[in-house]
């Protein structure tokens, strides 16, 4: 049974990543035929630098990736301290909305908040373009909430509440309680939060499409108009070099939270 289910784990890990394989070994190939290997070249890497359009998109979707998790992770971890000191019912209806929009089908959230932008910019606020880098950027930041607050509550859970208490016996206030003793304990999750919101931005396209003006608009978005053609060897650079930052930003996040855990292992014992 143990050996079936090595098997199967490692097909699986196979099925996930070949494609990302395929995708980086296309990214080095001399010719624009990926089902065969002419001769490794960086000559995509180049031109993919050369080509100012294709930066300026991606540095599009990295200034809204920024923003929006910067801003979800301090409205989510604020919203999950909330939420955590709510009474148990009022807790399980809080988190039942909270994954509601996790569920909701991408279209679905970005056409309702398309029309929603759209009659509060035309209506209320007398614009003729209600689609603006600022209705992207508040797109982001609602999807990206859930995922932030669900990272942070977990720890929130896991935290010895008397820590707390702890604090503002020996002078505290709850102020500084909060940023000197739980903003320490749940750090691990905001940054998982805050990792996973970058991510989620950064890949986003469905809500990006029906948000976005033509003012500013992002790499995902941009892409779609290419899937209608071939796409040129350098979107297999750019890809690959997406891939690499965002399993950078995975390693980091497991070597932080491994680091704190032996931190705050290590502190407990010589407390003891």
């Amino acid at each position: 049974m143990k050996r079936t289910n090595r098997v199967l784990t490692i097909l699986i890990f196979v099925f996930l990543y070949i494609p990302m394989v395929v995708l980086v070994v296309a990214s080095f190939n001399t010719g624009k035929d990926i089902t065969e290997f002419e001769g490794f070249t960086l000559r995509q890497y180049s031109r993919l630098f050369q080509d100012s359009s294709l930066l300026e998109l991606l540095r599009n979707s990295l200034i809204i990736s920024v923003l929006a998790s910067a801003a979800a992770t301090v409205f989510g971890t604020v919203a999950a301290v909330g939420i955590h000191n709510l009474n148990p019912r009022l807790r399980k209806t809080a988190m039942t909305l909270t994954n509601i929009p996790m569920t909701n089908p991408d279209i679905v959230t970005g056409v309702s908040l398309s029309l929603l932008f759209v009659f509060v910019g035309t209506r209320l606020l007398g614009q003729r373009n209600s689609l603006t880098f600022w209705t992207l950027l508040i797109a982001h930041i609602t999807f990206n909430l859930p995922y932030v607050i669900l990272n942070v509550m977990p720890k929130l859970k896991q935290m010895d509440a008397s820590l707390t208490d702890a604090a503002m016996d020996l002078g505290c206030t709850p102020v500084q309680a909060f940023f000197r003793v739980t903003l320490y304990e749940i750090m691990p999750g905001i940054v998982s939060g805050a990792i996973m919101a970058f991510t989620m931005s950064l890949d986003d396209f469905v809500i990006s499409y029906f948000v976005s003006g033509l003012d500013f608009v992002t790499l995902p978005v941009e892409i779609y108009s290419y899937t209608k053609k071939p796409l040129q060897p350098k979107i297999y650079a750019m890809f690959t070099l997406l891939f690499l930052m965002i399993l950078a930003l995975m390693i980091a996040m497991n070597v932080i939270q491994l680091y704190t855990d032996k931190k705050k292992a290590h502190t407990r014992s010589a407390g003891l």
